[in-house]
Order: structure tokens, then sequence, then C-alpha cells
């Protein structure tokens, strides 16, 4: 799909300047895009995901001129979410926002077809691994008397054949609400995208979807996507830049006043 002109945002230049900014699943897809525009626009990001692929997107922001540091961690445990943190406040002192991107569905089929085991999977992939880096980086936030959370959600809240998938997101809304509400009183704010539909290059790193056997696999998968497309009132996936751009203004101090909420972006779904 070709780009349209208006998904190539002009950056920001210095908007993040000073900022430590750390984004989650940086290997690829949103996170990439969100980590180096933030690089480009003045921020010292810090990459973030189990992926040793992530230390080449770092490379790559510091070759353009960007100051970035990456790590790898598994945030699918509290560990390793607790071991990022650490390593982002050893390298700069400091976490000024927090990009919350790790997540994605993995299986794409009816609710009836999902095995506990799936079930758990995609829970855990998609909420907890939010909830664990939001648990480890409060601390340092509250510390400081400020910080931003920007979680990335999805609008498949309203979605079909990903049930465990679309709940997980659910209730990272409903997170995001309740940590803005506990946290505004010392200097935080928590916010959140629900992206549609996302046009993006073949994954580096696969998620675990298994290729579908049969033509009834084929057509659950296909189903999804229909969907998705016929649910945004602009009738197309979004592209990284877009996804991108709104995630860095609700990072950014543009957006000071808006805290507690999740930004659709989905060509008007709603989610």
């Amino acid at each position: 799909m070709a780009e349209p002109a208006a998904a190539r945002p002009a950056f920001f230049a210095g908007r993040f300047a000073g900022r430590v900014v750390v984004v989650t699943g940086a290997a690829q897809g949103i996170g990439e895009a969100v980590a180096r525009r933030i690089g480009a626009e003045g921020g010292h990001v810090v990459l973030i995901d189990r992926a040793e692929q992530v230390h080449d997107v770092a490379e790559s922001i510091r070759a353009a001129g960007g100051a970035a540091f990456s790590t790898t961690a598994d945030l699918e445990a509290y560990a390793g979410a607790e071991s990022a943190v650490a390593a982002a406040v050893a390298e700069h002192g400091r976490i000024d926002v927090l990009v919350n991107n790790v997540g994605g569905a993995i299986n794409f089929k009816p609710f009836t077809e999902f095995t506990d085991r799936q079930i758990d999977a995609e829970i855990t992939r998609s909420l907890m691994t939010t909830l664990y880096t939001c648990r480890a980086v409060l601390p340092q936030m509250v510390e400081q008397g400020a910080g931003t959370i920007v979680n990335v959600s999805s609008a498949a809240t309203r979605g079909i054949h990903r049930i465990p998938y679309s709940a997980a997101k659910g209730a990272i809304n409903a997170m995001t609400a309740s940590l803005a509400f506990e946290f505004a009183g010392q200097g935080i704010r928590v916010v959140a995208t629900a992206p549609g539909g996302t046009e993006a290059p073949p994954r580096k790193i696969s998620r675990g979807t298994p290729v579908p056997q049969d033509e009834t696999e084929k057509a659950w998968f296909q189903a999804h996507i229909d969907q998705t497309v016929d649910a945004s009132f602009l009738k197309r996936y979004g592209t990284l830049a877009e996804q991108a751009a709104a995630i860095t203004f609700l990072a950014s101090d543009e957006a000071g006043y808006i805290t507690g909420s999740t930004l659709p972006v989905a060509g008007g779904d709603l989610g």
C-alpha cells in the first residue's frame, strides 16, 4: 500500500530534547517507528525488546545523529520489566516517558477454538507486559515527581476472532484510566492510543502466529482483516508513521492537559 502524503508528517526538531524516553517492543513495527521519531526529535531514546535486532535499530538511530541506548529483556516476566527499567536508569539516571508498545494478537480464530494455554499466552503478551512495566517504572517517576506513560491499546476491543487479545486491550484502557486517576497528584500522566489495523513491512521476528492449515483457518484469518477495514470510516489500514505521530504527540508536552484518555487512531473506528 502506498503511504499517503498525510502520513509523512514533518518531525518537530527538539520536541523531546533532554527527555529520556523508553520504548518497548522497539525492534520493529510501531515501536521501531516511535523510537526513530523520538531520536529524530532530540530525545534520548531507550529501546527495549527481547529480540537482539533491537541493537541494530539503536545503531541506526545513532548513525542518523540521534541518541539511542538499547537493551534486551523479556517483559512477559516482571523480572524482565525490572531489569529493563534498571538498565534505563543506570544509563540516564531518570525516565521521563515510557511508551508501552509490546503486544499483538497471536491467534485469529473463533473464541471456542482457543485452548486455555493460548488464552493465557494472549493475556500475557498483550496485558501483563504493560502491567509489569508500569509497575516497574512508576516508583522512579514518583520519586522524580513527574513522568508520562503512553500505553498502546487497540481498536480491536471490538473485534472478531481474537477475543483474548481484545480482552487484554480492554484491560489496558481500564488500567490507563485508573493509573491516571491514582498518580495524577504525583505529576504523572497516563494515556493510551488505540491503533486500528496498521500496514507494516513483513515482521523480522514472528509473533508465533500459526500458518493457516486449511481453507477454514484461512477464512478465520481473513475475516478479522475484513472486519478491521469495514469498521474504519477511511476503509484502509493506517501507516506506521500515523501511529507514531499520535503516540509521540501524547508523549510530548503538547499533550500536557491530557490524561486518563485513550485516543483511537483507527480511521474512525472507536473500538
